[in-house]
């Protein structure tokens, strides 16, 4: 059975108690949950993964590229937090790996802070959703189903 992966990253952890008028009460435990659920409806499993430090989520999508070259992953939900707006190696990782990525973002980081609206990521994504809430998961996954399908006709 294929699979999809699904990236978070820094301070992701800390869903449920960071800022919830912002990202709401919902903990990465319960967006993990939707995950599986949403995954197991398009007949995939969901790998879900959180970290703080850039370099495990570039080693994962390193992984992650050869693991969809060999037809076992579909490609990845990506929310990099922070990294989105900072980190260019993600850019690279996901360009050269060649992993069909999608961009989450829980809010809509264009109605926030000017600083939080350039994304070194967008260039290099196949589709993004923002500010659908943890909502945006499921569409993100659903979305990157249909572009896998799409991809093998």
């Amino acid at each position: 059975m294929a699979s999809v992966l699904i990236l978070n990253g820094p301070n992701l952890n800390l869903l449920g108690t960071r800022e919830p008028g912002i990202y709401g009460a919902q903990t990465l435990k319960d967006v993990e949950a939707l995950c599986h659920e949403t995954a197991a409806g398009l007949g995939l499993t969901a790998d879900c993964r959180q970290s703080n430090h850039e370099g495990e989520l570039l080693d994962w999508i390193h992984q992650a590229g050869a693991d969809q070259a060999a037809g076992h992953l579909i490609g990845a939900v990506l929310n990099a937090g922070a990294y989105t707006h900072t980190s260019i190696a993600l850019h690279d990782a996901i360009k050269g790996s060649g992993l069909r990525v999608i961009e989450v973002h829980i809010s809509n980081v264009h109605a926030r802070e000017p600083f939080r609206h350039h994304s070194y990521l967008s260039p290099a994504a196949a589709g993004i959703v923002v500010g659908f809430g943890t909502e945006g998961y499921p569409l993100a996954i659903q979305g990157l189903h249909r572009l896998a399908s799409a991809a093998q006709s």
